[in-house]
């Protein structure tokens, strides 16, 4: 495992993001663990987690992209840190645009879209918190294809849960085989175990025993193909 990851897995438990319990889900599942992108709210926090979206961006798919896309609400703070630290790292400079839920039909910025404008050529990666079932790509990804003649060069995501979406695959296959762009996680819950699954962190073991036979149970049930 490359170090990033595991020092991303360890902000995301220093963060109070990255969870281990007992949660009910949107879709009604319950869970032995739960991500919420909406815990980051320090300066500090919002830095490291545009740099580490960064480097996965940069390690996944290169640095041939103009924009970085994220839906509202949570993507929008997210794509944001990203295009900072991507100048920061790398020294490029990229876009940043996120959708509105309502569209503003007043102002200089009326319109559909907050930050840049889509453009015919523009290469674009989406990105997300995390997709369980993948219903924001269905909202978002017509509205970034309508805006201009643009490629989505793929999606990166904090964590890539391993469940099935709407059939046997999990949301982030089922989302490539409908769009037709890569996807991809800063971590999985496979590296989350990994590195927390009986390893002190702190002082304290995240996933213990009881917690590993949740997380198995729960994949037995929930687990994707692929």
């Amino acid at each position: 495992m490359q170090a990033y990851k595991q020092e991303f897995i360890e902000f995301m438990v220093d963060s109070d993001v990255l969870k281990f319990g007992d949660f009910t889900l949107k879709s009604g599942r319950k869970s032995p663990f739960f991500m919420n992108a909406g815990g980051y709210v320090t300066g500090s926090q919002l830095m490291k987690l545009g740099e580490y979206y960064a480097k996965a961006i940069h390690e996944t798919y290169g640095d041939d992209f103009d924009v970085l896309f994220g839906p509202a609400y949570k993507g929008i703070p997210i794509a944001v840190v990203t295009a900072v630290a991507y100048s920061k790292l790398y020294g490029k400079e990229v876009r940043y645009c996120s959708d509105r839920k309502e569209e503003k039909d007043h102002g200089a910025d009326k319109g559909s879209f907050l930050g840049s404008t889509l453009k015919d050529g523009d290469r674009v990666v989406m990105i997300e918190d995390v997709t369980t079932s993948g219903k924001s790509m269905e909202e978002t990804v017509p509205k970034v294809r309508g805006a201009a003649d643009v490629t989505i060069v793929g999606l990166m995501v904090s964590l890539n849960r391993m469940e099935k979406g709407k059939g046997t695959k999990s949301a982030l296959e089922e989302i490539k085989d409908l769009y037709g762009f890569e996807t991809a996680a800063i971590v999985s819950m496979a590296d989350v175990t990994e590195c927390l699954y009986n390893k002190p962190y702190n002082g304290k073991v995240y996933i213990d025993d009881t917690l590993k036979a949740a997380i198995d149970a729960y994949y037995e049930q929930y687990g994707a193909e692929k």
